[in-house]
């Protein structure tokens, strides 16, 4: 490529994001003190601009807009132009997002924002195009509208921008209401699963028509639900709806088949033409959701979607040193010599492509029939294009297919008239075969930045994963992500985590001039992903680590008038808002998870204000619980095992004796949402016994590794049979 022509100030930033439009002829600035010095100085409106750099739409409105001379100088001229990575500040984008949420009645990104020069919004959206169109005014026509304004009613948007603010600051605020008791569990769990059951496609599965996300949060509430309601209709409904959702996901192409691992979302309602993005949180999320899938069911078929999410990420978004990259993107280039990238390429396939990729004759089966007969019929290839024309707009996948399941493995093998282990030996070398050809193909681009959050979540993907299937090398993985957190996002003078690292040159690790500290989503997503690692591994270090954050994060977060954690620390003038998530989305809410790493916290240290912290998490929300629980269903479940109190499932035995080794797996093996598990292995001297000292009462029964239920640190009788552990495990 020649040199470019523009070059601004976003080229010393670290984020891929960001350093995919230092060449914009925009004179972006990254978030800071230097842009708002300027607009203050020379009474300029700011234009922020908040995307991150595996973002469809985020690509177009840089190609139509951002790449623009003439709308750039508009920019230049008119504005202070501020970029922001959402992933690395997600304050910045929080506080925004709320005002265009509000203002507007959707959000997405990129989300476009024009704020006073001392940062309050007063108008804003998420894409625009460039040029006015039938349906929607255009950027270019925006951008010189509100110059014009700021130039003829300075003083009316200063006053409106005021009026939005208090609007906003009321609106947002979450906090206690007088009364200080959680809302009544099985109220708030019986209108949450009704609410989901409402929303339930019975078809296709998932909780819209579309688009169609995987939301974990919503299959976590019903495998809890269930366990909790296993004898009741709704209860088996609850346990039907989870696991017809996740079979349908991993039928349909918003799951690779060729390449493995889960796209961002689907466009329609089967599950079939994704927004071909990957996000390392989805992956997390869905490797421990098909991992309680195969817990409950004992079906290998969940089994294998957990193995498959956990190669995909070990391969493509692991990094030298040990952590996770954040996502990859959904454009790439169709040929390596190709101009334009395209959404999809990657993964697409023609017709004609895949006959001459799989040619070979079958044996045995129904004359005639070749290796690309079998594939194409079974994942629905179409000669045209299997994609609909209303769900590809600019029309990027016209005359390709995106693979989907269309049959039983058992309806394709009696059509052509084979075994079906001998269909399953088929299909699988022929996705090896494509997965060859696609390795030939450019690339999608890989966001390298490293997040604490969502290498919390993967961490407890592999984690859970390895507990649930017995595999040791996926809890080896875990360790390794821990071990890197610790070493590149945790301050240890400090005590705090920091956010966001970067790859360096040479793979080396490095970090911004200025680190940004982590927020609250960072100390609990880790949190719970080291509770998770103990669990699995009984490494006591990564316990000890889990209660120092947790200390750390009711220091920097709680919020002691209206209850419950603030998403960000207090102290920065250019954050407006101090929010607390109110929603359950892609990820769930910080809070909703807090309450079971404080109930977890609480078991393993003996500290029971931990205990009391949780039920203010649900006073604060109470309203929000009782009225709409669909939002939050990661908290109305955590409120369910709040009410239960959780078991301390305590064996004691050698880790490394075959006996202790059977019970552990049993523990492992059984879904039960109100647990936690240690193990006594009778080293007084260790982490566990100096947090909690009943576990020197514990003993051996007949030299035999022994289990105890114990809920508030009273214990049940000694159990020393495994049939009898299984049956105790039960909620």
């Amino acid at each position: 490529p020649s040199a470019p022509r523009h070059t601004n100030r976003l080229i010393n930033e670290k984020s891929p994001y960001l350093l995919q439009h230092a060449h914009n002829p925009v004179d972006w600035y990254p978030w800071g003190q230097e842009a708002f010095d300027k607009a203050k100085i020379e009474n300029k409106l700011i234009f922020l601009s908040v995307g991150y750099s595996t973002c469809h739409w985020c690509h177009v409105m840089e190609e139509e807009s951002f790449k623009s001379k003439e709308i750039g100088e508009i920019m230049n001229e008119h504005f202070v132009c501020i970029k922001v990575d959402r992933e690395e500040r997600p304050d910045v984008d929080k506080v925004y997002m709320t005002f265009v949420q509000a203002t507007s009645g959707g959000g997405g990104w990129p989300m476009s924002v024009w704020l006073t020069p001392d940062l309050k919004p007063f108008a804003g959206g998420t894409y625009f195009p460039p040029e006015d169109g039938v349906h929607r005014v255009g950027f270019r026509t925006v951008l010189l509208r509100i110059a014009e304004q700021w130039k003829e009613n300075k003083d009316a948007l200063l006053e409106s921008s005021q009026r939005i603010l208090e609007a906003l600051r009321h609106t947002s605020e979450i906090r206690v209401q007088g009364q200080e008791s959680p809302p009544p569990p099985k109220e708030v769990m019986d209108t949450c699963f009704q609410q989901l059951s409402r929303s339930y496609d019975d078809d296709y599965g998932g909780f819209s028509k579309s688009p169609k996300f995987p939301t974990p949060v919503n299959l976590n509430f019903l495998f809890t639900y269930w366990a909790l309601h296993r004898t009741t209709p709704e209860g088996a409904r609850a346990l039907q709806m989870a696991l017809h959702t996740l079979k349908m996901m991993a039928r349909g192409g918003i799951h690779d088949h060729i390449g493995q691992g889960f796209h961002r979302y689907s466009t329609d309602q089967h599950w079939h033409v994704p927004h071909f993005e990957k996000m390392l949180y989805d992956q997390g999320q869905l490797a421990a959701m098909y991992s309680r899938a195969f817990q409950i069911s004992g079906d290998e078929f969940f089994a294998d979607v957990v193995r498959d999410i956990l190669l995909y990420v070990s391969r493509d978004l692991s990094d030298q040193v040990g952590g996770f990259c954040s996502a990859e993107d959904a454009d790439s280039y169709p040929t390596t010599t190709s101009g334009d990238k395209r959404e999809g390429a990657f993964c697409v396939w023609t017709a004609e492509e895949l006959r001459a990729l799989l040619p070979d004759p079958v044996e045995g089966a129904t004359e005639g029939t070749t290796l690309g007969d079998i594939f194409m019929h079974h994942y629905g290839v179409e000669e045209a294009g299997n994609v609909d024309p209303m769900k590809d707009p600019h029309q990027e996948l016209k005359g390709k297919n995106v693979l989907i399941a269309r049959c039983s493995p058992e309806l394709t093998a009696a059509r052509f008239r084979l075994e079906p282990g001998r269909l399953s030996a088929l299909l699988q070398e022929c996705r090896q075969r494509l997965s060859s050809a696609r390795a030939q193909r450019p690339r999608p681009h890989l966001d390298t930045k490293m997040l604490a959050a969502w290498n919390g979540l993967m961490i407890s993907g592999f984690a859970q994963a390895g507990a649930a299937l017995a595999e040791q090398e996926y809890v080896s993985r875990a360790a390794q992500a821990a071990a890197f957190l610790r070493t590149h996002l945790f301050d240890p003078d400090s005590g705090r985590l920091l956010r966001s690292c970067y790859r360096g040159k040479d793979n080396s690790v490095e970090q911004s001039t200025v680190p940004i500290q982590g927020f609250l989503e960072d100390y609990v997503f880790v949190i719970q992903a080291l509770f998770d690692l103990y669990e699995a591994s009984l490494e006591q270090s990564w316990l000890e680590w889990a209660l120092h954050l947790q200390h750390m994060q009711d220091k920097l977060f709680w919020d002691p008038k209206g209850f419950a954690y603030f998403s960000t620390e207090a102290g920065d003038p250019s954050l407006l808002l101090r929010l607390k998530d109110d929603q359950d989305g892609a990820e769930p809410a910080p809070n909703s998870v807090t309450v079971t790493n404080l109930l977890r916290a609480a078991c393993y240290s003996g500290h029971m204000d931990w205990v009391e912290k949780a039920g203010k998490i649900l006073a604060a929300f109470s309203e929000r619980l009782q009225k709409i629980p669909i939002t939050l269903p990661e908290m109305v479940r955590a409120s369910a095992v709040f009410h239960h109190t959780l078991k301390q499932v305590v064996i004691c035995g050698d880790p490394q004796g075959e006996d202790t080794k059977e019970m552990l797996h049993c523990v492992r093996s059984v879904f039960s949402p109100n647990k936690v598990l240690m193990v006594a292995d009778g080293d007084s001297a260790g982490f566990l016994y100096h947090q909690l000292p009943f576990l020197s009462s514990l003993e051996r029964k007949d030299g035999k590794a022994t289990a105890y239920i114990c809920s508030n640190f009273t214990c049940s009788l000694p159990v020393t049979s495994v049939q009898e552990l299984r049956g105790m495990l039960s909620p």
